[in-house]
């Protein structure tokens, strides 16, 4: 299979989780974009779900497809959150956040009873890190904040520059909530707990791509088929 197909495969076998009458995240990128895809051919069979979108391109999607929605407002627990990931460590500690999403996505799936991620198995490494780490930010003071981010990360022994993200325009790239993104080219962390928790007590930082103990299955589409990996 090629790498889309892994995608799909993957985003398949994650149907298999899903159960009439859930309330559902719905994650972001082009593997979850599969996912948002095969679900609404269920809902289309008559199957019942009710979903929060973690972007506004999921949801364009799904409302164009005709899945129900919803927001954390109206339904603030969920059962479960089916997303993609940049990288899959081996306990499941993921770097998520290539699509922009972030925030959004990591507010959706701690209000999930559980997290299922689905990815191609060039996803899957053995140490996290060398997908540059996305870092949320506030526009004011990002010059402040971006040598805070640095300083962090050099104290916890994996130095790197952090990169304000561009959009195709040239100018910076903004979220759906109006923030910016830093792009932390670290290779490799080795601490990902700590890194995470000094990440998070930088003013101005809105919040990180390091997803720690969210995730309790992993789907992973490879050349062969598709496989499980649950966190123990």
């Amino acid at each position: 299979m090629d790498v889309e197909a892994q995608k799909r495969a993957a985003a398949a076998r994650a149907l298999d989780f899903v159960r009439p009458g859930m309330r559902l995240g719905l994650g972001t990128g082009s593997t979850a974009k599969h996912f948002v895809e095969l679900l609404a051919e269920r809902v289309r069979m008559g199957f019942d779900i009710v979903a929060v979108p973690t972007s506004e391109a999921t949801r364009a999607l799904a409302e164009k497809l005709g899945i129900g929605l919803t927001t954390l407002d109206e339904t603030p627990t969920l059962d479960l959150t089916v997303d993609g990931a940049d990288e899959i460590g081996p306990d499941l500690t993921l770097i998520k956040g290539g699509g922009g999403a972030l925030l959004r996505e990591k507010i959706v799936a701690a209000a999930s009873a559980q997290m299922v991620v689905i990815a191609d198995r060039s996803k899957l490494v053995e140490g996290i890190g060398r997908f540059p780490l996305p870092i949320e930010i506030t526009p004011f003071g990002a010059a402040a904040t971006r040598r805070a981010v640095e300083a962090v990360t050099a104290g916890v022994g994996c130095p790197g520059p952090a990169v304000l993200r561009k959009a195709a325009n040239g100018h910076a790239f903004v979220t759906d909530g109006g923030h910016w993104v830093l792009d932390a080219k670290l290779q490799h962390i080795a601490d990902p707990p700590t890194l995470a928790a000094r990440l998070a007590a930088i003013p101005g930082v809105m919040e990180h791509g390091l997803f720690i103990g969210l995730t309790r299955v992993a789907i992973v589409g490879g050349p062969h088929g598709v496989q499980l990996i649950e966190r123990t």
